[in-house]
């Protein structure tokens, strides 16, 4: 500070501005264009994860009960932390805080890609060699197979590092959820502190749209990664024989991670240079507000210790929690939020199933058709709400009709999807269906799709009864021939479900009910703000999160797993150990995972409704005193206790 007045003294003419107002370290302006662009990283993590939870799955032999609770894992972390957040607010260097959880999160994202540099190459089965000497996946007689030991097969096979391969990757999503604690409340908080009143709030618009566009931006860059080969920085094009519309293709779901990871260290570096406190935009508010919020700050520093704090937590929680419209509200959310967490992590792999599509055109899907729509529907409930100057009565009618609306267009989803393909000796069961391959010999562990002409699809061709390939200049196998169990011939891919055509309606009508259920989440939480005390407006915000993580984005997609799970007909296996589902019935698929998400629907239609009967009820109270009428705002903004003391009044 001496410095700078030197420097100003030397000045004669007075015309040299204080160097601290030319850094642009020292803009809001400038804090929240790095803000954004760090959000958008950190979000984008979040999405690519969800886009390439499938092929996580498949490339490590994982259930979707299991690849739920990964995609889940990173808020375990998050949750046991943001109390704490709540404690610190801004007494601690916010923007060394928020740095700091980006470089931990840089981190967590190269843990991620970390298992595919430690394992080795894809393997999958496109031969029987680990069996026996038939190195071509054809049927061959008994006499020319010769066995060798599965024992000595799979201990080469499966190394130390591909057993490590999980823990790994729920360590990086634990980490990276620990990394995003400070990176929203803080950077808010920090935006709110240092803005102008009156562009504070554009400010913090910009955040929001950032946040709805991140998660679509990681979805999009899922899709063209997963384009790519798993091992196409290992293999040649020419050893690549695969491609992405085979059942066994693995994308490049690790290339992701690493370019996260460099956009969020790049995003962390400026928080390194901002101060601590920065001048306000408004010079004459920054003069006058700032002692007073220092002398504030020195006094809840002095007053409230971290073990005080925790100790009051769960008392300010419940008394939070004694409002009936706050708990319904939230409820209701929460079941909104558990229907979101699943169908974020799973619709794209429901697309790939049902419809027979690759995993990168299912990812786009969703990141550019389904999140942008919703993201439509959450702007225009807030420009609605505006527009209409809606009343807590009236924002709970609102948000009801529009969740009636979405159990409308959601249920119609139940009928549109594909009956389950043909499998011989899968679906539909029979003891003689592999009667024509029995002499093969073919090992239980062969998965290696085939079509054959009369449309019924084989595992591998040893199943079909191949005995001859057909190849093309390339070496590429055209055609499997001699085929004893398909009058003649298969082909090298799927048959699939046969019902593309119905893609697009589904398509159509998921983005229109993403589009209404989301018109209920301006109003819905402008309810919470109006509802509770506005001392405790903060903290009920908070609580709201905490039970959003607690109840639903921990739970759901874990949930939404293991209903999937029930539906495998044929799971893969690998070493004598159960790996992923190969098959689904997908009757069953689209009824279980289509119907939970009617289930949250209707809880949250549920809560909604009681919220109307709740605010009925309270202005039925209200309607005798006269002179309370024009205060049933202030009244309903309260808690319950306080709505019956203002009424005595």
């Amino acid at each position: 500070m001496g410095a700078n007045d030197l420097k100003m003294n030397s000045d004669p003419a007075g015309l040299r501005p204080p160097a601290r107002r030319r850094s642009p370290f020292n803009s809001i302006k400038f804090f929240v264009f790095c803000h954004s662009l760090l959000q958008l990283a950190q979000l984008l993590v979040s999405g690519y994860m969800k886009s390439s939870i499938s092929t996580i799955e498949r490339r490590y032999g994982l259930t979707s009960q299991r690849s739920g609770l990964l995609a889940a894992f990173n808020e375990v972390g998050n949750t046991v932390l943001i109390v704490f957040v709540s404690f610190l607010g801004s007494r601690v260097h916010r923007p060394r805080f928020i740095g700091g959880g980006a470089l931990l999160a840089c981190l967590a994202s190269l843990l991620m890609a970390l298992p595919h540099f430690l394992g080795g190459p894809y393997e999958y089965t496109n031969h029987i060699s680990s069996f026996g000497n038939n190195s071509s996946g054809l049927c061959q007689s008994e006499s020319t197979v010769t066995t060798s030991s599965p024992n000595q097969s799979c201990s080469q096979q499966q190394s130390r590092a591909q057993q490590g391969m999980y823990p790994l990757l729920l360590m990086g999503q634990l980490l990276l959820g620990i990394g995003a604690v400070p990176i929203q409340p803080f950077g808010i908080s920090y935006i709110d502190d240092y803005a102008s009143k009156k562009n504070s709030p554009l400010y913090l618009g910009i955040l929001l749209a950032v946040t709805s566009i991140g998660p679509a931006l990681g979805f999009i860059t899922g899709s063209f990664m997963l384009r790519f080969y798993v091992d196409f920085d290992k293999l040649s094009k020419d050893q690549i024989e695969m491609n992405h519309q085979d059942l066994r293709w693995v994308g490049a779901w690790w290339l992701g991670f690493l370019v996260a990871s460099c956009l969020l260290f790049l995003a962390a570096l400026p928080y390194l240079f901002f101060p601590r406190s920065i001048p306000k935009e408004d010079g004459a508010d920054d003069v006058e507000s700032k002692p007073d919020s220092k002398q504030q700050l020195q006094q809840t520093d002095g007053d409230v210790s971290l073990l005080q704090f925790l100790k009051s937590f769960p008392c300010i929680a419940l008394r939070t929690l004694r409002s009936p419209i706050y708990l319904l509200v939230v409820l209701a959310q929460v079941n909104l939020a558990a229907l979101l967490s699943g169908l974020a992590t799973f619709m794209a792999k429901f697309i790939e199933k049902q419809f027979s599509q690759t995993v990168s055109f299912s990812a786009m899907m969703i990141g550019g058709v389904c999140i942008p729509l919703a993201v439509l529907g959450t702007v225009l409930g807030g420009v609605l709400m505006r527009r209409l100057n809606l009343s807590v009565s009236g924002a709970s009618k609102l948000c009801t009709a529009a969740i009636l609306l979405c159990l409308f267009s959601s249920t119609p989803l139940l009928l549109i999807g594909c009956p389950t393909q043909k499998v011989a000796g899968v679906f539909p069961q029979s003891s003689d269906a592999m009667s024509c391959s029995a002499s093969c010999h073919c090992p239980e562990e062969a998965f290696n799709p085939v079509c054959g002409s009369d449309g019924v699809e084989f595992t591998s061709p040893c199943h079909a009864g191949c005995m001859t390939i057909e190849t093309d200049a390339n070496n590429k196998v055209t055609n499997y021939t001699g085929c004893r169990c398909s009058s003649g011939f298969a082909s090298p891919h799927t048959c699939g479900s046969g019902c593309s055509n119905l893609l697009l309606p589904f398509v159509a009508l998921l983005g229109v009910t993403s589009f209404i259920a989301s018109f209920s989440q301006t109003p819905s939480y402008m309810m919470i703000l109006r509802t509770v005390p506005t001392e405790d407006k903060s903290l009920a915000v908070g609580v709201q999160y905490m039970l959003f993580r607690v109840l639903a984005f921990m739970p759901g997609p874990v949930l939404y797993g293991t209903v999937i799970d029930t539906t495998c007909i044929l799971w893969g296996e690998k070493c004598g150990k159960q790996t992923s589902c190969q098959y689904y019935d997908l009757e069953r698929f689209r009824q279980r995972f289509l119907g939970l998400q009617v289930v949250f629907v209707c809880g949250g239609l549920l809560c909604f409704l009681l919220t109307i009967v709740v605010l009925r009820r309270r202005a039925g109270r209200q309607e005798p005193q006269p002179e309370s009428k024009g205060g049933y705002e202030l009244v309903n903004a309260s808690s319950k206790e306080e709505g019956v003391k203002g009424l005595k009044t």
